[in-house]
C-alpha cells in the first residue's frame, strides 16, 4: 500500500488543509493500492504564493540558463534510473499495459534531451544588426520567463504529460505549480520525490492531485501568468474563455479523432501491424490514437479482415502480464462510456466486424471493455466524429484519394495522423494535404524535436523542441 499524507508545495512536503485521503483503486480488479490526500484551493493558493515570492526574488529566474539546464538535466539522469519503478507505477494506477509503460521510458528521454539541446541553442539573448547602418540604435532581444505556470495534465500519459510541461517551463525560469489528475497520485507523488531530489531553489516547483473543481481556482488565480493544459477539448475551451477574460497566457493541448489513410499501393499487412500501436497505444486512451481507419473500397474488405484478425488476437487482461496488449479503462465511468459508444456504434447501423458492449469473459471486477472494429461507417456518425478514448476503431471507404483527403479533414479535431503507402513521396503528398498539427508516414514515431499540437478544436500551440520552449517565455526588446 502506497501513501502519501502530504501534499508536495514549494519543494517541500507539507500537511495538507483536508487530511482526508483519496483511496485510488486498482483498475484491474478495483482494490484499494494506495491512499493519497489530495489538494484543495486553500492548498493552491499556498502554492502560487510560494511560486509568486520565488519568481519575484529570482533565485530560479535569474540563474543562468547553462545553469538551469545542468539542474535539468539531472532531473532526467535521476528518472532513467527510476524508469522501471516509474513504468509500474503507471500501469498499476492507469491499468496501461507494461508494453506501453516500459517502452515509454526511452520516448521521456527523448523529450527532455530534445528540450535541453534547443535551450543550449536557443538564443536567450542577441543583438539585432541595424536595418540602417546609418542609425546610432541597436536592438537587444531577451527570451524571458513568462512568470508563474499553472501546468495541467490529464491522467492517460502522466509523466510524459508533466515532464513535456515542466521541463521547458523550468528551463526558461519559471515557476510552476503542477496539477495533476486524483487517478495519478501515486506516480505523481514519486515525480514530487525525485523533484525534490533535484534541488531546485524553495517555491519553484510543486506538485499537487486534485478534482476539476480545485483545477479551476488554479486556472482562475490571479496569480498565475500562464496555463499550461492538456486534455479534453471541453475543458480547453472552458480554460481559454477563463484565459481570455484575464489575458493570461495559454497553450492547450486537446482531443483528436486521428485517421489513419492506407492508400490503394499499402502494403495490407504492414500497414495493419503499424495500426496496433498507432491506433490502439495505451487500451486506446491516447488523444493522438489513429482511430478512424480510411481504405480504398477496391481493398476494403482486405483491411477490415486483418484489423478483425489484429484486434481479436490481442490478449486483454491483466496489465502486469507480459503478454497482455490491452488492459483496463482507468476508471468504471470510462468503462462504461466505451461501452456506451460500442452500442451507440451498433444503434446508428455500423456493421461490428468484432468485439461488443460485452465485458471480456473472467475480467468483471475491473474495468475492461472488448476492443472493437465496426466497418461500413459514415465519417457522419457520432462514432467516426467523437473521442471514444478506448480500443474501438472505425473503418470508413473512400473511392479516390481526393475523397480520402476529404473525408480525413471533415472533423473538428486536427491532432494527429497517419498516411500509409509504398511510395514516401506519394505519401508526403497526402499528408500535406491533411489538416492536422503531427501526421506521421507507415508509422513513423513522433519526433520530440519538431512542434507538436493540433489544428482546430485540437489545441492552440504547440509543445517540443524550441518552439514548446519558446511558449514559456516573453519577448524583451531593449534599444541602446
Amino acid at each position: 500500500m502506497i501513501t502519501y499524507d502530504r501534499l508536495f508545495i514549494a519543494g517541500s512536503w507539507v500537511e495538507p488543509s483536508d487530511p482526508k485521503p483519496l483511496d485510488i483503486t486498482s483498475p484491474h480488479d478495483r482494490s484499494v493500492i494506495g491512499r493519497a490526500v489530495q489538494a484543495r484551493p486553500a492548498d493552491i493558493d499556498r502554492a502560487v504564493a510560494a511560486a509568486r515570492a520565488s519568481f519575484e526574488a529570482g533565485a530560479w529566474r535569474l540563474t543562468p540558463p547553462a545553469e538551469r539546464i545542468a539542474v535539468l538535466r539531472a532531473f532526467n539522469a535521476l528518472r532513467e534510473k527510476n524508469a522501471e519503478h516509474i513504468a509500474h507505477l503507471i500501469s498499476l494506477e492507469n491499468g496501461s499495459a507494461e508494453w506501453f509503460t516500459r517502452a515509454g521510458q526511452p520516448g521521456l528521454s527523448r523529450q527532455a534531451n530534445a528540450y535541453l539541446k534547443a535551450a543550449e541553442e536557443f538564443g536567450w539573448e542577441k543583438t539585432l544588426a541595424p536595418s540602417d547602418p546609418d542609425s546610432p540604435v541597436r536592438s537587444v532581444v531577451r527570451r524571458e520567463a513568462v512568470g508563474v505556470v499553472a501546468a495541467v495534465i490529464p491522467w492517460n500519459s502522466p509523466f510524459s504529460s508533466a515532464t513535456t510541461k515542466i521541463i521547458p517551463a523550468l528551463v526558461a525560469g519559471n515557476s510552476v505549480v503542477l496539477k495533476v489528475s486524483p487517478e495519478n497520485s501515486l506516480s505523481m507523488g514519486f515525480l514530487a520525490e525525485l523533484l525534490e531530489r533535484t534541488g531546485l531553489p524553495e517555491g519553484v516547483i510543486s506538485v499537487l492531485p486534485a478534482d476539476r473543481e480545485t483545477s479551476e481556482h488554479l486556472v482562475s488565480h490571479p496569480g498565475v501568468d500562464k496555463i499550461a493544459f492538456t486534455g479534453s477539448t471541453r475543458a480547453g475551451r472552458r480554460i481559454a474563455a477563463i484565459a481570455g477574460e484575464q489575458l493570461k497566457r495559454v497553450s492547450l493541448e486537446l482531443g483528436g479523432k486521428s485517421a489513419a489513410v492506407i492508400l490503394p499501393d499499402a502494403d495490407i499487412g504492414k500497414a495493419v501491424a503499424g495500426l496496433k500501436f498507432a491506433s490502439l497505444l495505451n487500451n486506446g486512451e491516447s488523444c493522438i490514437a489513429q482511430t478512424r481507419v480510411l481504405a480504398p473500397r477496391e481493398k476494403y474488405e482486405e483491411v477490415v479482415t486483418a484489423l478483425k484478425e489484429l484486434v481479436e488476437s490481442l490478449k486483454v487482461g491483466d496489465p502486469n502480464d507480459a503478454d497482455t496488449f490491452i488492459g483496463p479503462m482507468i476508471r468504471p465511468d470510462q468503462q462504461r462510456l466505451v461501452r456506451d459508444y460500442i452500442q451507440l456504434g451498433i444503434d446508428e447501423g455500423a456493421r461490428l466486424v468484432t468485439g461488443g458492449p460485452q465485458i471480456p469473459e473472467g475480467l468483471e471486477k475491473g474495468n475492461y471493455v472488448t476492443p472493437t472494429v465496426f466497418a461500413d461507417v459514415d465519417n457522419s456518425m457520432r462514432i467516426a466524429q467523437e473521442e471514444i478514448f478506448g480500443p474501438v476503431l472505425v473503418v470508413i471507404p473512400y473511392d479516390d484519394e481526393d475523397d480520402a483527403v476529404r473525408i480525413a479533414n471533415e472533423s473538428e479535431y486536427g491532432l494527429s495522423g497517419g498516411v500509409w503507402s509504398a511510395d514516401e513521396e506519394h505519401a508526403l503528398r497526402v499528408a500535406r494535404r491533411i489538416r492536422t498539427g503531427t501526421i506521421t508516414v507507415n508509422g513513423a514515431s513522433i519526433a520530440f524535436d519538431g512542434p507538436f499540437g493540433g489544428f482546430k478544436a485540437s489545441g492552440i500551440g504547440r509543445e517540443y523542441g524550441a518552439v514548446g520552449l519558446g511558449t514559456y517565455t516573453e519577448y524583451k526588446t531593449i534599444t541602446v
